[in-house]
């Protein structure tokens, strides 16, 4: 019996309808990129104090003593970004000729929150979420708490479009996350609170995931099994990585929040001619008993490679087979349904999670390494590029865990040694970051195929769907990694690099599947190497004991 890709593969795997597909539909993800780091510079925090008010009747002296000197993480003096002297006495000393230090001791005069509120540098900024709405100081929390809660709808838009898509086809559900995104960003230039901006954030990252889980089954189930795997690793990963790229240039000549987030809004209308390009999937089309329409749409495939289509193209007896292939259901129980599968399940969870712990700390953290914030957040995207072909080589000829344990220990390990360089030397500190981003981008891209490869056909698809929600599970929890900065620079870094050094090394402990036959059942799914260590050592001692019985005497 054959299956959809023989049904189709008079098609050829690389004509002119292959290649559309293929380029549109990567390009269709430009945006995710950039709007997925966008936040990074609509809501940065730039440098602060309290503000001093013009009216207040102080000498220059007393102005300039206003604001107490506190030791910074990096052991250096500077002034308070959140305190200040009471106002009243330093007006009073100061009608009174007072001078500070030497008629009054500055560290007996009581200090006071910013009553006045802050003034804030604009040489990097003109304009954030932070400063329109003084998010610093008591307030800082919601900073986090802001692209927390953009994380927390890319989760729930990952649980849900997988859903959406089964029940409502693939391309509704591309071109109206694709309309969320784009539609809910522009209402978001006109917010006029926090709770505003962030409640509509959030809704924009369901819109921004469901866009790229449908952008990427809609071309897999499209295109033939060689451009499949192309377009998986390089067409949907390399787009994003530009979109990446586009971010910085836009934010280093659009310095206000709200005519940045427009421009990058504004990109996401030229999608729109799409709808009358892209065809929805006809293996979809099929799965709902459609199969006209999934007929029409390959015989116009056909037409634009210059092919003749055959006159039955799919018979009653294969769609048939395609049903009762689908009839049995598996449930998320399935995947705990033994100790071997169940510790697979528990390690995918830990390893995707830490990845994305990795990926997007490492990247919303890029602004606040030495340097320029835009140089430095171009470079980290830069790096991407490489990261995603090195990937793609190294799973074509080497075995799977040893590229993942290495990437991850490239990236970890220079981590690690990020606080180690001096402050002076920026150019080395920023090229380490590149270099560990690049590895653990590489183990992003190389996850999917692994794990793809260690469950049984009948129950990928949730394997692979509860690892990518645990990955948005660290998205959600990543940007405090980048929060814990402010109590010391480098504690990040130390956090990241160690968990990903440690979950290096657990992968050493998956099955390996380069060159081996994918399971088909649970009860195939190779055994991971404890439990593969112990029945060895079982049987060894097994063994003894036979032949300890053997050479006995009766």
């Amino acid at each position: 019996m054959r299956d959809y890709d023989q049904s189709i593969s008079f098609l050829g795997e690389w004509g002119p309808y292959q290649l559309t597909i293929f380029f549109l539909l990567s390009a269709s993800t430009i945006p995710n990129g950039f709007n997925g780091m966008s936040v990074m510079f609509l809501s940065a925090t730039p440098e602060h104090r309290c503000l001093v008010p013009a009216g207040a009747n102080l000498s220059a002296a007393w102005r300039n003593a206003s604001l107490p000197l506190e030791k910074q993480a990096d052991g250096t003096l500077a002034e308070s970004r959140c305190r200040r002297y009471r106002l009243p006495l330093l007006t009073n000393f100061s009608a009174r000729g007072l001078t500070p230090g030497v008629d009054v001791f500055l560290s007996e005069v009581p200090q006071e929150k910013c009553l006045d509120g802050w003034s804030y540098s604009t040489d990097v900024y003109s304009a954030t979420t932070a400063t329109e709405w003084n998010l610093v100081c008591d307030e800082d929390w919601k900073g986090p708490l802001t692209t927390s809660l953009f994380f927390a709808g890319v989760l729930v838009g990952s649980f849900i479009s997988g859903q959406l898509s089964d029940r409502f086809g693939r391309k509704l559900v591309l071109f109206a996350t694709m309309a969320v995104q784009t539609g809910f960003s522009i209402v978001q230039v006109f917010s006029n609170s926090w709770e505003m901006f962030t409640i509509v954030f959030l809704i924009v990252g369901m819109g921004q995931i469901s866009n790229y889980v449908a952008a990427f089954i809609l071309g897999t189930e499209i295109l033939g099994k060689s451009a499949r795997v192309i377009y998986s690793t390089l067409g949907v990963c390399v787009c994003f990585a530009v979109g990446y790229m586009v971010l910085p240039l836009f934010a280093y000549f659009i310095r206000g929040w709200r005519m940045l987030l427009l421009a990058l809004s504004v990109p996401g209308l030229f999608c729109i001619p799409l709808w009358w390009i892209i065809p929805e999937s006809p293996q979809w089309l099929i799965s709902q008993g459609r199969v006209e329409e999934a007929e029409n749409i390959i015989r116009k495939a056909a037409r634009k490679n210059g092919i003749t289509a055959p006159a039955i193209i799919f018979s009653t007896s294969e769609m048939e087979d395609l049903k009762s292939r689908q009839q049995k259901k598996h449930t998320f129980l399935d995947l705990l349904k033994n100790s071997n599968i169940r510790t697979i399940t528990v390690m995918t969870i830990c390893l995707w999670m830490i990845i994305s712990i990795g990926y997007f700390g490492v990247s919303l953290d890029s602004p606040n390494l030495h340097g320029d914030p835009y140089l430095n957040c171009f470079l980290m995207a830069v790096i991407e590029v490489p990261a995603y072909i090195a990937a793609w080589l190294l799973l074509r000829k080497l075995q799977r865990r040893y590229c993942l344990c290495s990437t991850l220990l490239l990236g970890g390990v220079l981590l690690l040694l990020i606080p180690l360089v001096p402050p002076e030397l920026s150019i080395l500190s920023i090229a380490m970051a590149m270099l560990g981003k690049f590895g653990i981008t590489a183990a992003f891209s190389m996850v999917y195929v692994y794990t793809a490869e260690l469950y049984p056909t009948v129950v990928r698809n949730m394997g692979v769907g509860v690892g990518s929600m645990s990955s948005r599970v660290g998205s959600v929890i990543s940007p405090y990694f980048v929060y814990l900065g402010a109590y010391h620079k480098s504690l990040p870094y130390i956090i990241m690099g160690s968990l990903t050094v440690t979950m290096a090394l657990l992968t050493l402990l998956l099955p390996e599947s380069f060159g081996r036959p994918l399971p088909e059942t649970i009860e195939q799914t190779q055994s991971v190497r404890i439990f593969r260590c112990i029945q060895h050592s079982c049987c060894d001692e097994n063994q003894k004991k036979g032949n300890i019985l053997k050479a006995t005497p009766l």
